[in-house]
């Protein structure tokens, strides 16, 4: 595989722009959006009425019809919907660059011979785009609740009323980072849930004990759907009966116009009133697995791993970190990114050597797959103390080799051990750090990298943010990675 041309001058330069509050664009006083571990679902007729017995009427806005919630919802959780692509750019342009500002003035405090480094017109490139703008999500969950109809049984995404007192399930049509496969299998799940009456003896707002549900697409055609079941005092034969009822829906009734490739039930289990409860991932039908392709290597996915968001966006990511890197066959990666592995195994088809050292459960299981079928012989993943490893490595360079730590902590906060790790190794000359939340947690992070000795408990020379490059992975959104580069 050729090593990655340089995209860092195809993206647009973005000029300035006054930020716009995403809050600007609905009247004041609408409902609030809670995304519910980012669930966004989809609202179409897909059963039968409910009866009056099963409504209740809606306590919200009178007169207003599905539309209206449709829009407030995407007003909420995708808040630059309304723009076209280049005003999204730039508005997270203009996002990132206040963050650097801020993160520039905080070092400046600390010690102007760390921070003096360059201007940021110098410092922060151009954004990199997303190859694909609408329907790009690989996963999205959907979340079951009363709908803006009343009935009990809506699958969607959670909203609030205006007066915040009622959570309530709204259309999802407007929601354009979700695929149509992700909403037609959302539309067969309420289908289902609404083919049978509701059980008398259950409360109103009880949903009984089939729940969340979560959809997974490959670019390759696999579709998997992930149904969270409580058993609730079931006996053993109701809730094989329930299993078989689902089984039976989505590969051969209604459900099968999804064409899943697997079917999983998520199920809580309760040991005893002395253990908390867990969840165990049960296969019904299909595939035990799905598979993506990322840069030419194909991947392993497993119900329960972590994987990147949007494929498309995904793979320029890879190729930002490899060029700003500097990744070649004279390169050592130590990939402390809590990660599938993806990463790494796409790095190590241009590097020397790359060791992951953060990957757990079923994201090392599938790594480990992913090796073996690409045939890769240079990665390699290990449980080890992070400290540790570091030493090995900087030990056992060779003779030309240069040793580069890669950083993504995919939202939780880098613990101090880690940080001193690498402030410790003087081999790590070049830290690359992929940042969801440069803002926030990963700011205090990249203080504790760059700041002096004196007065903090960190050994080794302080690093230096040379490079800023940020990378568009969810259209319509506020979010955006930041990949920076640490040198010393």
């Amino acid at each position: 595989m050729a090593h990655p041309r340089s995209i860092l001058s195809s993206g647009v330069l973005l000029s300035k722009r006054r930020l716009l509050p995403w809050w600007a664009w609905g009247p004041q006083g609408q409902p609030q959006a809670s995304l519910s571990s980012a669930g966004k679902g989809n609202f179409t007729q897909a059963a039968s009425e409910p009866s009056q017995g099963e409504r209740k009427p809606w306590e919200g806005q009178p007169g207003q019809d599905l539309g209206f919630w449709q829009e407030r919802l995407a007003d909420q959780l995708l808040p630059l919907w309304r723009l076209n692509y280049d005003e999204q750019l730039k508005v997270k342009f203009e996002v990132t660059k206040k963050t650097l500002e801020k993160l520039q003035s905080r070092l400046h405090k600390l010690s102007t011979v760390v921070a003096e480094a360059q201007g940021l017109g110098a410092l922060l490139q151009p954004f990199i785009p997303s190859p694909v703008i609408d329907g790009y999500r690989n996963k999205s969950v959907f979340s079951i609740n009363r709908g803006p109809d009343g009935h009990p049984r809506t699958v969607g995404c959670f909203l609030r009323s205006p007066g915040g007192k009622t959570i309530f399930c709204v259309p999802a049509g407007h929601l354009r980072a979700l695929p149509t496969r992700h909403l037609q299998v959302a539309q067969c799940y309420e289908a289902f849930l609404r083919q049978t009456p509701l059980d008398p003896n259950l409360d109103i707002d009880k949903l009984g004990p089939w729940r969340r549900l979560r959809v997974r697409t490959s670019s390759l055609g696999h579709t998997m759907a992930i149904i969270t079941f409580h058993a609730q005092g079931l006996s053993q034969e109701a809730i094989c009966a329930q299993k078989e009822r689902a089984k039976e829906f989505f590969m051969s009734g209604p459900g099968s116009v999804c064409n899943l490739t697997s079917l999983y039930l998520k199920e809580r289990v309760t040991p005893s009133l002395q253990q908390s409860c867990f969840h165990r991932y049960q296969l019904l039908a299909g595939e035990p697995h799905m598979f993506e392709d990322i840069l030419g290597l194909k991947h392993r996915i497993s119900p329960g791993a972590f994987f990147p968001l949007n494929m498309g966006a995904t793979e320029a990511l890879y190729r930002v970190v490899a060029e700003l890197g500097r990744v070649d066959q004279s390169t050592v990666i130590l990939d402390l990114s809590f990660s599938t592995g993806a990463m790494g195994l796409s790095l190590a088809r241009w590097a020397a050597q790359v060791l992951s050292l953060q990957l757990v459960g079923q994201a090392m299981e599938d790594a480990k797959w992913s090796m073996a079928f690409n045939e890769i012989t240079n990665w390699e993943c290990q449980r080890r103390d992070v400290k540790k490893a570091v030493a090995r490595l900087g030990k056992c360079q060779g003779d030309g080799q240069v040793l580069v730590a890669l950083v993504d902590p995919a939202g939780a906060r880098l613990s101090h051990r880690v940080i001193h790790a690498i402030r410790g190794c003087p081999a790590i000359q070049k830290l690359v750090f992929i940042s969801g939340r440069p803002h926030a947690e990963d700011m205090e992070t990249f203080l504790q990298l760059c700041c002096p000795n004196s007065g903090q408990d960190l050994q080794g020379e302080p690093f230096t943010l040379s490079q800023a490059v940020p990378v568009d992975m969810l259209p319509h959104t506020l979010s955006s990675q930041l990949v920076l580069t640490f040198t010393r």
